[in-house]
């Protein structure tokens, strides 16, 4: 199983890695800059080298980047439109330089405008980032939304409209997150729920696409569209829905990455024991 959480709470960049190792981890997320603030300065070259030298030892792999929040490729507002797309470029270039794997972006809000206008955004946003960075090999995963306010990606349709718009497709794929499909209304503590949810995926887009899965039960009730994540097994989801999706032979091949509260040090480890737990090998 490939199974890794999203670190965070490291000085250095590379530390990341020595966290995931001591979780008996065989990937990871991370933040490679602070997800609340524009960027100030990059990565130096040292920290990336030692970031190397220690995925190496100590193989991490993959390694996901997730975006930062501030990063909005479907904004009506011109200034802040042009600064994410900016921004995302650096992102994917650092994260080359890294050796990282994939770039995990949420689509963007389209504010007080429409929903084809946003997704018309973020496919001409994501065509112009894919075009500066031809030469990288960083895949990007759009990642489904719960559907508050006014977030894309809380439907499938939602990733075939943009993937149908995007010039060079190799480098795009998708992020299942659990916890925010079910609170979109996808009942995945059912077995009929799951299905429907791969069977949408795999009309949409494809199942193939699914290169991560955010394995986090959901706190809140079925449809809600609360961005919430709860410990695993202990949420609206629970052990056996979780349990379903973790074995489930489409998808018990593919990362995940754990995003489970973290309100103490032992929060991450329960829930790796949980999850192991459920694996069926």
């Amino acid at each position: 199983m490939i199974l890794g959480v999203h670190i965070s709470g490291v000085e250095k960049i590379y530390e990341a890695l020595d966290k995931a190792k001591g979780l008996g981890c065989n990937t990871m997320q991370i933040f490679a800059r602070n997800p609340q603030k524009w960027r100030s300065d990059f990565l130096k070259p040292e920290d990336i080298e030692e970031f190397n030298r220690r995925q190496e030892k100590l193989k991490i792999n993959p390694v996901f980047i997730h975006i930062s929040y501030l990063i909005n490729l479907a904004s009506p507002n011109p200034r802040l439109y042009g600064a994410s797309i900016d921004a995302y470029i650096e992102d994917i270039l650092e994260a080359q330089a890294m050796g990282a794997d994939y770039i995990v972006t949420h689509m963007g809000s389209h504010k007080e405008t429409t929903e084809e206008a946003g997704i018309k955004r973020l496919t001409e946003a994501l065509n112009r980032i894919l075009e500066k960075t031809g030469g990288s090999s960083v895949g990007i995963l759009l990642e489904n939304t719960s559907g508050s306010g006014s977030w894309l990606g809380y439907k499938f349709s939602h990733h075939k409209e943009i993937i149908k718009g995007i010039k060079n497709k190799e480098r795009i794929g998708l992020c299942l997150d659990t916890a925010h499909a079910y609170l979109a209304g996808y009942d995945l503590a059912t077995k009929a729920g799951l299905d429907t949810l791969l069977s949408e995926i795999d009309k949409m887009v494809g199942l193939k696409l699914i290169k991560l899965i955010h394995f986090n039960d959901a706190k809140g009730t079925l449809g809600s569209h609360q961005d919430r994540h709860d410990h695993i097994g202990k949420g609206s989801i629970g052990l056996e829905g979780m349990k379903r999706i973790l074995n489930h032979p489409k998808l018990r091949d593919i990362p995940f990455i754990l995003e489970t509260p973290k309100k103490t040090e032992e929060d991450d480890p329960m829930n790796l024991k949980v999850t192991r737990k459920l694996r069926q090998d």
